[in-house]
């Protein structure tokens, strides 16, 4: 049979998890979760005004490390933004999966119940 390929997005890595969990039990050839950000360069949860990590305004408010200048003038670094699609609290958990296409409508549905978009 031939393979599908589904990228869902979720809004923490805890959702994207337990989804992975559940699809395991179908013919899944490959799964992967990842974070994205807008202006790439990563993100860190390990930035803090308590430990000292910080770099930039950029890496404070929204935890790229790499874009400080662009990320600095995002409308989340004021506080006063809820963060949009593609800042903190938006669908920034991609996962990917290609399964089996016989598992295609199955995992579909486990992805949604989990929270996903697809």
């Amino acid at each position: 049979m031939s393979e599908k390929n589904i990228l869902a997005y979720f809004k923490s890595p805890e959702e994207a998890e337990g989804a992975s969990r559940k699809l395991q039990s179908l013919r899944v050839t490959d799964i992967s979760i990842d974070r994205f950000s807008r202006y790439g360069g990563g993100f860190t949860s390990q930035a803090s005004p308590a430990n000292g990590l910080i770099s930039s305004l950029g890496t404070a408010a929204a935890g790229y490390p790499d874009a400080g200048v662009m990320a600095a003038a995002d409308p989340s670094a004021s506080g006063m933004s809820h963060g949009g699609s593609g800042g903190p609290t938006g669908r920034d958990i991609l996962l990917t999966v290609v399964v089996d296409e016989g598992s295609f409508h199955q995992a579909l549905s486990i992805i949604e119940e989990a929270g996903g978009m697809i």
